[in-house]
């Protein structure tokens, strides 16, 4: 992703977030609404949320946890410091 898309988008999350706090300050249902999905769609379009868009070959892990998969012993090796 070209650097002046992704920080485009960074700003709309980033504006995104400033909304969402600003609909809990005013409690006001309908902004919340329109606030998340501005944070959903630039989530989206960053590539932090929905399917993935590289296709590097390797597993789509990102809804699993670290101990079910590949990563178990590198995970289990955490407590250990």
């Amino acid at each position: 992703m070209p650097e002046n898309e992704r920080a485009r988008l960074v700003s709309e999350l980033m504006k995104g977030r400033s909304a969402v706090r600003q609909a809990r300050k005013t409690d006001d249902p309908a902004a919340m609404v329109e606030a998340r999905r501005q944070v959903d769609a630039a989530k989206v379009a960053l590539g932090e949320r929905g399917p993935v868009w590289w296709t590097d070959g390797s597993p789509d892990l990102n809804r699993h946890m670290a101990r079910t998969t590949v990563y178990a012993d590198w995970f289990a090796g955490l407590d250990k410091d």
